[in-house]
């Protein structure tokens, strides 16, 4: 199959990019602010620098392309920026994907969109709510949660009005190698930083109270590709772990994954002022559609993220 993901320069893209081609499909994929290593990406991959706000760019690569499959990846996705620049988090993330619809509405694609959208859609969410089901209340609390809710709208009405096969999924707390910028990626290169000499053996830490039920980038991948084999078009699911992680809770299975010793401090900047308590969902409805079954242990990511950073750094 002809396959493009948008954002490939990103953790999940990046990983996706792996499982399409050792399946055997044609891939193309573009970026505009990656954020892993472009050159590590396959060689048998057609890479294109292009910005989603870009319309008419956009356009004639889909043109000429003409994609079967759109992993829709592209975005602004860290909220903490979102809040320092919600303009550019709007622009990117809901004018971008209209800009990807509309190009393939006036190209008349035979195509279905996987459209990435996040748990930060539910915003604030009490612990007798979850595990959180797709119909509950979004009430997100970042600008980037915000844009998220939009662009899931965004892909329904093209779907109603143009019939463009979109499937949307809300994904929940993901990570593993090559992930920046979250919690678990901080604090494996913390330690990696501690392991060769190059940081004070102090663990800087946010909030250890939330609560996230994590998955590994490896399981995602496999559910993005049972979404657009089984999933139905117009339909939104739920990602996310089964198990619900206390964040200090991570903190005791990396000494255990460490031959260093250290100690935890609370770093003012790197707590949130709004922040959601708990993000954990109910994935019934993606495992009955699909059969998608989370495979890989919190202790496995967390040990091939240390690995990944001991080559890196």
């Amino acid at each position: 199959m002809n396959i493009l993901i948008t954002g490939v320069g990103g953790m999940m893209g990046s990983h996706l990019v792996d499982f399409l081609i050792a399946k055997g499909h044609k891939v193309s994929g573009f970026d505009f602010v990656p954020t892993t290593e472009i050159r590590e990406l396959p060689s048998d991959l057609e890479y294109v620098e292009c910005d989603i706000r870009d319309k008419d760019k956009l356009f004639h690569l889909l043109q000429r392309i003409r994609p079967q499959i759109i992993f829709h990846l592209a975005a602004q996705s860290f909220p903490t920026i979102s809040w320092e620049r919600p303009e550019y988090t709007i622009e990117t993330n809901v004018l971008g994907t209209i800009n990807l619809f509309e190009a393939v509405k006036e190209l008349k694609l035979d195509v279905i969109v996987l459209n990435a959208c996040t748990s930060g859609e539910y915003g604030f969410v009490e612990e007798k709510d979850v595990p959180i089901k797709e119909s509950h209340e979004l009430r997100p609390l970042h600008p980037y949660g915000v844009s998220k809710v939009a662009q899931e709208l965004l892909a329904y009405q093209y779907f109603k009005n143009y019939g463009i096969k979109s499937i949307s999924l809300r994904i929940f707390n993901t990570t593993g190698p090559k992930k920046v910028n979250d919690v678990c990626s901080d604090w494996t290169r913390q330690i990696v930083l501690m392991e060769k000499g190059l940081q004070e053996k102090k663990l800087k830490v946010g909030n250890l109270n939330s609560k996230r039920a994590i998955t590994d980038v490896r399981d995602l991948i496999e559910a993005f590709w049972l979404v657009v084999e089984k999933g139905e078009p117009g339909m939104t699911y739920n990602l996310s772990g089964e198990n619900v992680f206390l964040m200090r809770d991570l903190i005791t299975i990396l000494k255990k994954l460490t031959n260093v010793s250290f100690e935890v401090v609370q770093d003012p900047k790197l707590v949130r002022s709004t922040d959601e308590l708990i993000i954990y969902g109910d994935s019934s409805k993606i495992k009955e559609k699909t059969g998608w079954k989370q495979k890989i242990t919190i202790e496995q990511t967390l040990s091939d993220m240390l690995d990944y950073w001991r080559r890196k750094l």
